[in-house]
Order: C-alpha cells, then structure tokens, then sequence
C-alpha cells in the first residue's frame, strides 16, 4: 500500500470528526393583519422539524430591549393553537401566565399559532390599524428558549392593496424574507409598515434614512431629513466616526400620525420615534428625541453596561449604570442639538437649568446615581396602583445622570480636556470591540468609566474623589463655581414669588387637592400637610381652580405668613398658618463680566469647536 493512501485511511475517522455540523434550520415567523381595523395581528411560528424532543416551551417576553421593568405582553395575546403541517392539533399546556408547552413530533415541523391585541404606538408595545403596523417585536412575538440562538427569518403578509412597505433594521434576503442572526438581535429589531415616506444619505460611507409615516407633505419631509442629518453629522462629530453600522445602513423610524405616542427607543441600527404631532408643529420635540436616540447607536447599543448583557427577556434588568447609558445621553442629546444649529445658547442653558435643578431636590440628596440607576424598574414605564414618596425620595437617573455629565465636562474643560474626549476614549476601549453574533465584546463597568476619566485628564486622583463623591455617593456640585468656568452664573427662576412646596395639585369646585407628597422641606411639608389633604382657601381667597390659586399667591411675598384653610383626608377644615419660602428653582445666566477666557471656553463647549 502505498504511504499516502496508508495515510488517508488512518486520517479518514478523524477527517470525518472534523467536519462542520450541519447548520441548524432557523425559525420561521409570519405576520397578517387581516384584522387591522380592530387592531390585531395573527402570528406564526414555524418550529422546525430539528427543534428538538418534546415538550417545546413556547414563551411570551415579559421585558424588552431599552425597558427595565416587566410589561408582561402576553396579556395580548390569545386564539393560542399548535398544529402540524398535516393540520393535526397537539395538545397545549399552560404550566404559568407567560407561555405555553407543546409535545412537538420528533422530525416534524410545528406550526404555533396565535393573536395579539396592539393598539399603543410607542416605543415599548405596537399598534396595528388600517393605516400602519408599528411593531415592538417583543410585545408581539412568542419564542422558544430552547432555539434562542437559532437564525430567525420573518416574512409581512401585507394587506392586499394598502400600499404598504417594510422598514426594519432586519436583514433583506433575496426570497422576500427578512432575517435576523439569533433571537437577541430579532427581539431589538422594531418593524414599521404603512405608506412611508423614506428620505436617505450617505454618511461616513454608510446609508442613513428615515422611513416616515405622516399625513404631511413632501417639502416637511425633506426638512426633518436635512435637520435629521445635521443631528446625524453633528453626533459623529462628538465620536470621531460613525459606528459600524450592520448590513452599512441605520434607519430612523418615524411614526407621526395622530394615534402615535410621543417617545423614543433606541436599538442597534435603528430607532423608533413615535410623535402624535405633525411635522409642521413638532419643532423641537421630535429634533430632540431623534438626537437623544440617534447618540444611542454609540452609548448603549454598542458601547453597552457589563450588567445588562444579554438583556433577559423574562425578568426586569436592573443596571448601576444607567446614570451613564441614558443620563451622559440625555446631556449631550441636548448639546448636539446645539452644535447642530437647531437650537440656541438659550436653549441650552434652559436645559443645563433643569438639570441643575433636579440635582437640588431631596431624593438627589439622599442617593446616589448608581442608586437611582437601580430604581429604572420600578419606575421605567412600570405600573403600579399603590402610592410613592418619589418625589421625595427618587430623582430621574436621565436628570440626575445629565447633571452629572454637565459637571464633569466643566471640570473637564477647566482642566484644558472635555467630556468629548472621555467619550471617545470609552470607545476606543469598549465600544467599538463587536463579536460576530452582534454582540459588544467588552461591556463596560463603572471601573472603565472612571479610567477613561483619568486618563483624558491626566489625573487617576480627580477621577477616583469624582467617582466617589457624586457617582457612587451624593455630594451636590458647586453649580456656581463650575458655571463660572465658562462665564455662567445661576439666578432666581421666580424672584419675589411665594412658594409653597406643594407639588402637582388637582383642582376642582372644593378646592385644590395634593396629588402627591409636597415637596420634603418645603413650607407644606413641614405643617404636616401630605397626599389628599385640601386647601378649600388662600386667606380670603376661595379656591375653585389654578387660576384662583394663581392670584390668591400673588399678593402674598416669600417669609410673609398666610392662612390657608385646609381639610386633610375628610376631616373638617382649619386653618393652618404657612410662611411662603422663596422659588429654589434657578436659571442660568450669562456673566456680565466675563473674561474673554470664560468666553471662549463657553464657546468650545456649546459648538464642539
């Protein structure tokens, strides 16, 4: 025998070992809307034949990607069968109120068949009519757990005649499907479908676009697309470069009708902006949601928190980090805004004091970023029916992550460096690092942050005593000082006017009633007066409305004492003797005298240049 053909035989087992497996065949999902007028959508699953022995769990999400707290959306969902391509009926069993189990056939595709109810056009649910489908594919589509890494393939049967087209973030494939790799990326990948207006350019060699629903004309939507573009040009700027968008393309998902409910929600290469205003009368509000959104393609989606990956569909996902995910997002969605031209130093100070003001309430007081980071599922489009102390004891991790983010830049620019540099440098070392299942390959923890932090300013020791007193703990910032850097100051929002601390109040024919807590502190508060009590009048003033209240607090001066007649949870009314404070809210101001250093420092800052 010759050697090599000795040779092949003895290879031969292990050559055979070798070879690859045989791709696993993906799972097929079909969508319908015969039903749109009523706001349903038929679902299929087609559970390939290789999907394993029986029983298959089939399973709705309870959370979605850019929520944290539970939504449990197979609330929606009925007409629940599973059949087989012989139309045979295999028994379901319900073993608890998210999912379902199905002896599968071994060898046997499966057809698992169900409706969904959507009818609310936002970022987190979807909404089916006659007029558009707007998918969240998380509230409306069941999975099996077993098969989550499995490619996906997703196929629209449109309504005959609509005219409707497909916008999404999914793959197109050359037989009309449309695919995802795994699970993970199918879930975060929003579908709009109506008649769209569509708008693209090219950007950093990429394609961007919007896919617009709206009942507007052609010219307001080549003005969202160019102003769309100056926010896109003006975010890159910050970055240095544009991520590395999947398939080269990134499309805005822009439903504008009526039913729409503002919001917006950012996903790896796409984002749904829904606003129930037209373009002619949304001005700033849609500019800022698609700014916001769009500096999710870096901070979030790709340069991602260590401690929400893989975001769990079946449980909330708590992060310690979303002060910086969504705050530092928050303060530059603003601040790119500005370095667009779509807004005015005005309007950024405007911004800068709301920030500063939510950092001056109690809860700010009492906790800590990270701390208010793990509240997000309590309070991130969570429900509840039970009353809470928020406004005493929470504020947003969006507010108080932003006002974190606009200290920390003027810190940083009074050092000669920015907060841009921080940014760039975190994605240099965490964000642009994807595996090849569409995954961040290194996350990032707060331990990342802080080195990024001293290493642009050149100071391990600024960055650990920052991290310390205002990330992990709640030190308030010296807001006059860190305005002065770059010639700001802070004045009264209201000077002169009485305050009472109240918080919202509901008015009706008997009075105005406390909606909530009054403000921990504040003149209310500290007479005992607390969620439902009444104020029936304001000295001799009746109260019957907002306006009453209004001018019965005008002829009153802060510290100059007024009898309000208050009737707490039923009991008969009194009088209570409360001493109006001063307004703490602040604006900011620009200094009268500031030096041409200030200037220029304030300049660098509002135009990145």
């Amino acid at each position: 025998m010759r050697p090599r053909l000795l040779l092949l035989l003895l290879l031969s087992p292990l050559l055979a070992f070798a070879q690859p497996a045989a791709p696993l065949s993906p799972v097929s999902y079909e969508f319908s809307f015969e039903n749109a007028a009523h706001h349903e959508v038929q679902v299929r699953v087609v559970l390939p034949a290789d999907a394993g022995g029986a029983p298959l769990r089939m399973v709705m999400p309870r959370a979605s990607p850019g929520r944290y707290a539970l939504h449990e959306f197979a609330k929606n969902v009925y007409d629940v069968r599973a059949i087989t391509l012989r139309l045979d009926t295999l028994p379901l069993r319900v073993p608890d109120p998210y999912g379902w189990e199905i002896d599968v056939r071994p060898g046997q595709p499966t057809w698992f068949d169900y409706t969904v109810f959507a009818d609310r056009a936002d970022g987190t649910y979807a909404a089916v009519d006659p007029e558009r489908a707007h998918l969240n594919l998380p509230a409306i589509l069941a999975y099996a757990p077993a098969l989550a890494g499995r490619p996906a393939r997703v196929r629209f049967r449109l309504p005959p005649g609509a005219d409707w087209q497909v916008a999404t973030q999914l793959r197109p494939e050359a037989d009309g499907w449309l695919s995802a790799p795994n699970l993970q990326y199918l879930m975060d990948s929003p579908v709009l479908i109506g008649k769209l207006t569509r708008r693209q350019w090219t950007q950093g060699g990429q394609q961007i676009e919007i896919a617009l629903l709206h009942r507007g004309t052609e010219a307001e939507a080549d003005s969202l697309a160019a102003r769309t573009q100056r926010i896109t040009r003006a975010a890159e700027a910050v970055w240095g470069a544009l991520p590395r968008f999947d398939y080269g393309r990134y499309t805005f998902l822009a439903d504008y009708l009526p039913t729409a409910i503002g919001d917006g929600m950012e996903h790896r290469n796409s984002t749904m902006v829904p606003l129930n205003k037209p373009l002619s009368g949304a001005q700033l509000d849609h500019l800022g949601t698609i700014s916001h959104e769009f500096f999710h393609a870096w901070n979030v989606e790709r340069l991602r928190p260590a401690d929400l990956e893989p975001f769990d569909f079946q449980r909330a996902n708590m992060s310690d980090l979303l002060w910086f995910a969504e705050g530092f997002t928050m303060y530059y969605g603003d601040l790119v805004m500005r370095r667009a031209g779509l807004s005015s130093d005005d309007d950024d100070y405007r911004e800068a004091a709301q920030l500063i003001n939510q950092s001056h309430l109690p809860g700010a007081r009492r906790s800590s970023p990270i701390e208010m980071s793990r509240q997000a599922p309590f309070v991130d489009a969570a429900r509840s029916v039970d009353p809470t102390n928020r406004l005493n004891t929470y504020v947003s991790y969006y507010t108080l992550g932003g006002a974190t983010a606009l200290a920390l830049d003027l810190q940083l620019r009074a050092r000669d460096h920015s907060l841009d540099e921080v940014m760039r440098r975190l994605w240099h070392t965490n964000g642009q690092f994807q595996s090849a299942d569409f995954a961040p390959q290194k996350p990032y923890t707060l331990a990342d942050v802080q080195r990024a932090i001293g290493e642009v300013a050149g100071d391990t020791a600024f960055a650990g005593q920052f991290t310390r007193r205002h990330i992990t703990g709640h030190e308030p910032h010296d807001w006059p000082a860190l305005l002065a850097t770059v010639g700001l100051d802070l004045a009264p929002a209201a000077p002169g006017k009485a305050w009472l601390g109240s918080g919202p109040l509901d008015f009706g024919p008997t009075g105005a009633t406390l909606v909530g807590s009054p403000l921990r502190g504040g003149p209310l508060y500290n007479k005992g007066l607390d969620r439902g009590d009444r104020i029936e009048r304001v000295g001799k003033r009746r109260i019957r409305s907002e306006a009453d209240f209004t001018k019965a607090l005008k002829g009153w001066r802060p510290y100059q004492s007024v009898t309000l007649v208050v009737s707490q949870r039923g009991l008969p009314a009194r009088p209570v003797l409360v001493a109006p404070t001063d307004n703490p809210a602040r604006r900011v101001v620009a200094l009268p005298d500031a030096t041409e250093n200030q200037k220029a420092t304030r300049r660098r800052w509002l135009t990145g240049r």
